[in-house]
């Protein structure tokens, strides 16, 4: 507990530094309160504070309802007030006219250093996320039953002008799928191709997460379960065996009826402090043709020249410029969800495919009927899937593009290809996190509403120069974002520290990331503590590598692999390789091993006819496979540059 206290205050005093402010009272109120309230302290208070702040920004003057729990000296609290008074004037608690973007940087890095730090949350905090997670649901039920048919209607309306072409053509390859894919076989039952080849978009797959049915590694590849409304629309034997010479494998298989099927599990893992975060573990079968679904969807839009623009799936840079666009001339609204996904109606997501059925029996047919809710039983699911189903994210970007559109529309902007074409660097959304013009903020908060999504306001920004979206913050067109502490280790008392040994070797790697992104972002006080901890811990072995602008926005980063230290001054080097006499530095790589799973004939052959993937398969796949359950730290070397 004391070492995060240490390493608080050497933040504190680099911001410090930065702004010309002393932090003196300010370390002596945080150690203090550490003292008496712990790690809620941390994680929880600092990050309200935070949330007041970006509030007061957005207003442009302090609200005295604000800051709970902290004295007031004036019109600000006493707390941070030397980076305090740099942005709002102590007698009014109103804006000042040109605030110290550096003082807003200071006192949003002191307040969320460790609101995100992944610490179990307590029982009675995982209770009350889990009795939550039922209430949420109760009332996606309540909003299906008194929403207007009105409001379906302009919800499909609206669909079809977004994603009727892509879904067109998604529902044809679908069409082909279904209803040739079958029993397109010779008098033996064979096709004669290998498994998935005749269908260019459709290739399931196992990812390495955990099922509801506990299989892990290769032991998806010999399913022995199959749902019969999956099996429906994909049997069993067009994508679970090599081909159909082996159908006498169907043999084994249990179809499960609608009242027999397996129901999703709901879990907690770790998050923040204040709640867990909970996942929906899918069975294997669901997973596996989810995975399928899911890159015919992804696909689609990706491939769509427009709408392809408007969701993101794994570039997040877009939004982050739209974002910074936003605080310099307050033309575009970032807005985020709460419960994002749990709050996605079923009942909205037959809406959105309703007139494309092939995609929708796709959609439905890989969809869990029930989650089993630790205290609570099997829960019949009105909301379409939870976080755990590899279909969450495409479908409720879609629901949530088409809400935006719903606002504009709402707006007085008559809806149009060519009018939507028109949007294209003015609406973004990736998850939950939504960029609109500002002019309809509040008619797209409006149309998410009447849809049962819950906007939070808290972290919504339509007014003043503060924006956010996707872990980018933004100020005046300055970046404001924060380096988190990400994970601490588990100390003999109950407490939370850095780690003190390298068998810690999650927390050591993570260690050495939080160094090094503060580093790159200018605290290097508080990096020169890390280093003098980390260099004791690792024994030395803890080289200089060269850092280089890795992303257009310049954003730092290096090319070697292991547990090394960023410098844009120079590295260190050990020796040359004999052939290349190419410099390369010893260090410390944290290697995680997947544990062992055999995978032996017919399961063998199903999973190397079904990869797809760019890179070859691992020499070991078929002994090896799963998400790691062991790691631990290595010598290696690696090159400094």
């Amino acid at each position: 507990m004391k070492s995060l206290m240490l390493l608080w205050q050497e933040l504190a005093a680099d911001c410090g530094e930065e702004c010309c402010v002393s932090t003196i009272l300010d370390g002596k109120t945080v150690e203090e309160r550490f003292e008496h309230e712990g790690m809620p302290f941390m994680a929880i208070t600092l990050p309200q504070f935070c949330k007041d702040f970006e509030k007061s920004l957005a207003q442009a003057a302090v609200d005295r309802s604000s800051f709970q729990g902290f004295t007031w000296r004036g019109g600000l609290p006493a707390f941070l007030g030397g980076f305090l008074d740099l942005v709002f004037d102590r007698r009014s608690g109103r804006l000042l006219d040109s605030p110290n973007v550096n003082a807003i940087r200071s006192i949003r890095e002191l307040t969320l250093f460790s609101g995100k730090v992944e610490i179990p949350a307590s029982n009675r905090r995982r209770d009350a996320a889990i009795e939550g997670y039922v209430e949420c649901e109760k009332e996606v039920k309540r909003g299906d039953a008194g929403r207007s048919a009105d409001i379906y209607a302009e919800f499909t309306r609206t669909s079809l002008l977004l994603f009727g072409k892509l879904l067109d053509g998604a529902d044809s390859s679908l069409r082909h799928e279904l209803g040739t894919g079958r029993g397109n076989h010779d008098q033996y039952g064979f096709s004669g191709k290998p498994l998935g080849s005749n269908w260019p978009f459709i290739h399931p797959k196992h990812g390495p997460g955990a099922t509801a049915d506990r299989l892990g590694g290769n032991a998806k590849w010999d399913l022995t379960e199959w749902p019969s409304r999956l099996e429906a629309v994909f049997p069993f034997g067009e994508y679970c065996i090599p081909n159909w010479r082996y159908r006498y494998l169907l043999d084994r298989v249990d179809f499960l009826e609608p009242g027999m099927e397996r129901a999703a599990k709901l879990v907690s893992v770790p998050k923040t402090v204040k709640t867990p975060r909970l996942i929906a573990k899918e069975p294997t079968a669901m997973q596996y043709m989810q995975q399928a679904v899911q890159g015919l969807l992804v696909k689609s839009i990706q491939r769509d020249p427009f709408v392809g623009k408007m969701i993101g799936f794994d570039d997040q840079e877009a939004n982050h410029q739209l974002a910074r666009r936003g605080s310099l001339n307050g033309e575009l609204a970032t807005l985020d969800l709460s419960e994002a996904s749990d709050r996605v109606s079923n009942r909205l997501v037959e809406a959105l495919f309703a007139q494309h059925p092939h995609v929708n029996e796709a959609v439905q047919a890989t969809r869990s009927l029930k989650v089993d809710v630790p205290g609570f039983g099997p829960l019949t699911l009105a909301k379409y899937a939870s976080m755990g189903s590899a279909l969450t994210f495409p479908v409720e970007a879609m629901v949530f593009l088409t809400a935006v559109f719903m606002g504009i529309s709402r707006g007085n902007h008559r809806l149009s290809p060519k009018s939507i074409r028109a949007m294209v660097g003015e609406v973004r959304v990736y998850g939950d996190d939504i960029i609109v013009p500002t002019e309809y903020a509040e008619f797209v908060i409006g149309a998410l509403e009447d849809l049962g999504l819950k906007v939070n306001l808290t972290k919504s920004f339509w007014t003043g120069k503060f924006r956010e979206s996707c872990g980018k913050e933004y100020y005046a067109g300055e970046d404001v974002s924060v380096v988190r502490l990400r994970h601490l280790a588990a100390d003999p008392g109950g407490g939370w520290s850095l780690p003190t040994s390298r068998r810690q070797d999650l927390e050591v790697e993570s260690l050495v990331s939080l160094r090094n992104r503060l580093y790159c972002g200018g605290y290097w006080k508080t990096a020169r503590f890390l280093d003098g901890w980390l260099g004791s811990l690792l024994g030395g072995l803890y080289p200089t590598v060269l850092a280089r602008p890795i992303s257009p926005s310049g954003e730092l980063g290096a090319r070697s692999d292991g547990l090394v230290r960023w410098s844009v001054v120079g590295h260190s080097a050990d020796l040359s390789l004999l052939k290349t006499q190419a410099p390369v530095v010893r260090c410390w790589q944290r290697i995680q091993e997947a544990p062992e799973s055999l995978l032996r004939d017919e399961g063998a052959l199903t999973k190397v006819l079904s990869y797809r993937g760019v890179e070859p398969l691992a020499l070991d796949h078929l002994d090896r496979a799963g998400r790691p359950t062991s790691s631990s730290l290595k010598r290696r070397m690696t090159s400094p540059f």
